[in-house]
């Protein structure tokens, strides 16, 4: 048997290549690169899929050589991605005929709101289990066939591939042209009964079938790759949030993951139903596991968290290191009345507001760079209990822990006041890159690494707990006027 099975992580600000031990499930080597961010107008964001694709290809050979592993070395390889981001390329020459546009972009606001004239924002949450809303790819294919010359007339003719960055980095690798369920459930393109595209909506869209990629389970051989790294098997695929649900072993109804990365996703396993939504929150495929019926979720989607941390760094030059905000939060007991509203590119779950803008409420002349820097810090933790809140009226399950991880999971102030504010236990794995993880646990099951996602659960640990030691019902309410003041900024 191979010793090792790798997970490329292709996120949102940087592209990773983690490498696992088959035995132990333990981290053997890692690399990763940043890529460049394009803001080419207000609200706009975009990357270069080639080269992600570039750096994809230079993190596999820094791993594997940190490693001293080869190809026949490891078993298989998953891949987990920022998702939404959308991509359309030559289907001959596999080149893309625009920047990817971000997950982040709300440059299709006017299209949504013009599909929602016509059933309103939840016309297709039916069908899949999404609201309108700038986030996810279907809107953005559109918006890319009906700004770029001749694109749309090439679609119909089958010239032109659609893809999240899963497939395309499956093409790029094996010549494919697939995408997992968990991707395919977040383009508003897929019906969540029938994991399989939905004609209706594709039509009232405008997005042509003949683009699409073929849709296969997250833990599945999608093909061999060629070229550099030929003869690898490339066996997994989800979606970035979906394989931390998987790589926290949440595998069990009422198990619950959030990550804190650029943005935070917090995911409840419903089972093998699709549980619908009346709070705001999103209907997603949790995984799929070759033979078997697809799982479900519960998901809110916070789009600033990490994120606004870079901000308090890069635009405002309060810290110069993102670590840096805990010390800096730990110099106040309290966040002197301060409320951050990270509505950067409106609110999504449970809100779902894309006329909202970021604002800091509750100012006096006693705030200083430590209240900013503490306020910065419990948005997130705000947002994260609306979210469980709103999961708690659709599913009638109360989180009684959370599971945790991400990059921010390194602060521990962070952690604690999570913990105070969800009245909860706080619980952080052992390793933590359970993004990476999950890929590669799910390209393990796939070429019989392991058995069965028993296996995979007996591999997971704690690292720390965090216990609630203060209430903070009280300031939840001055939070709550706070995020009402952020709507309706845009006409």
């Amino acid at each position: 048997m191979s010793r090792y099975v790798a997970a490329v992580d292709q996120g949102t600000t940087s592209s990773r290549c983690l490498i696992f031990d088959t035995g132990t499930g333990g981290l053997v080597a890692a690399a990763q690169q940043e890529f460049t961010q394009h803001f080419p107008r207000p609200g706009w964001v975009e990357h270069d899929a080639e080269e992600i694709w570039r750096g994809v290809r230079a993190v596999m050979r820094e791993a594997m050589a940190k490693a001293s592993a080869d190809v026949s070395d490891i078993a298989a390889l998953g891949i987990t991605n920022q998702r939404e981001t959308t991509v359309v390329w030559d289907r001959a020459t596999g080149e893309p005929v625009h920047r990817a546009i971000v997950w982040q972009d709300t440059r299709t606001d006017a299209l949504v709101s013009e599909l929602a004239a016509d059933g309103g924002q939840d016309r297709f949450r039916e069908i899949c289990g999404l609201p309108l809303a700038t986030y996810f790819a279907g809107p953005k294919v559109r918006w890319l066939l009906d700004e770029v010359p001749g694109l749309a007339a090439r679609a119909e003719a089958g010239e032109l591939c659609f893809g999240t960055m899963d497939t395309w980095l499956i093409h790029k690798l094996t010549g494919e042209h697939v995408t997992d369920v968990t991707n395919a459930s977040r383009t508003m393109l897929m019906n969540l009964s029938t994991l399989d595209w939905d004609e209706k909506v594709c039509d009232a869209l405008g997005v042509p079938v003949a683009m699409l990629p073929a849709i296969r389970p997250s833990s599945h051989v999608y093909g061999t790759a060629k070229g550099e790294f030929a003869g690898l098997t490339v066996a997994g695929a989800l979606g970035d949030q979906h394989a931390a649900l998987f790589g926290q072993g949440c595998y069990d109804v009422g198990d619950a993951k959030n990550t804190y990365g650029t943005g935070s996703f917090l995911l409840l396993n419903t089972g093998t139903e699709p549980v619908g939504s009346q709070a705001g929150l999103i209907t997603t495929v949790a995984y799929q596991l070759d033979g078997q019926p697809a799982r479900y979720a519960l998901e809110g989607s916070i789009a600033i968290t990490g994120a606004l941390v870079q901000w308090l760094r890069d635009n405002l030059g309060i810290i110069s290191e993102a670590a840096e905000i805990e010390d800096l939060a730990r110099t106040v007991e309290d966040n002197g009345g301060c409320y951050f509203v990270p509505a950067f590119s409106g609110l999504y779950a449970p809100h779902w507001r894309s006329d909202a803008r970021g604002l800091i409420a509750g100012l006096t002349r006693f705030a200083h760079k430590g209240h900013l820097a503490r306020a910065v810090l419990e948005a997130t933790a705000w947002q994260t209990l609306e979210v469980a809140e709103a999961m708690r009226q659709d599913s009638g399950v109360s989180l009684t822990g959370l599971r945790v991880d991400g990059g921010m999971t390194a602060n521990d102030l962070l952690m604690q006041i999570q913990a105070d504010v969800l009245g909860i236990p706080v619980i952080r794995p052992r390793i933590a890159e359970t993004t990476a993880l999950g890929a590669a646990y799910a390209a393990g099951l796939a070429v019989d690494v392991w058995s069965s996602v028993d296996e995979l659960r007996d591999l997971w640990a704690e690292d720390r707990r965090w216990l609630p030691e203060r209430d903070r019902s009280a300031d939840y309410s001055q939070w709550r006027k706070a995020v009402e003041k952020s709507k309706g900024w845009l006409d």
